[in-house]
């Protein structure tokens, strides 16, 4: 009967697992991460707002160009009747003027869309890319 006893206890001793030496581990972890976190936040660089207001711009805004295509096929830009070949040139110089020209195209409601196109790839060839179209 003797050796049943040992053999229980035997196997009594080997169902308890020793874990102080992973809490030590998880213990320095932990130690090391209150460690070097602060140091990883204070390297953020923040540009604190000053108490003066932003210099005023004093420049006007400039105005967008107003093109508008009639039923007929008559472009107008600005309120002056212009060709295609001459609605070039003149949003040329209006973009050496102005290299952030916007401009509004507005076409009647029986326009030629064909029109509408070449005034839209006449505005792409010049790399004007600030345009709106009006619908009303």
């Amino acid at each position: 009967m003797s050796l049943k006893k040992t053999s229980h206890r035997g196997h009594g001793t080997m169902t308890e697992l020793n874990i102080t030496p992973l809490l030590d581990l998880v213990f320095v972890l932990l130690v090391i991460f209150i460690i070097t976190t602060p140091q990883l936040v204070n390297n953020l660089e923040i540009n604190l707002p000053s108490g003066k207001p932003p210099p005023a711009d004093n420049r006007p805004k400039p105005k967008p160009g107003r093109i508008l295509v009639s039923a007929g096929g008559q472009i107008t830009l600005n309120d002056e009747v212009v060709t295609l070949p001459q609605l070039k040139t003149k949003l040329q110089q209006l973009k050496s003027d102005n290299p952030d020209l916007g401009v509004i195209v507005k076409g009647e409601n029986e326009v030629d869309y064909q029109v509408m196109v070449d005034v839209m790839d006449t505005l792409r060839q010049l790399d004007i890319t600030k345009m709106g179209l009006a619908t009303e």
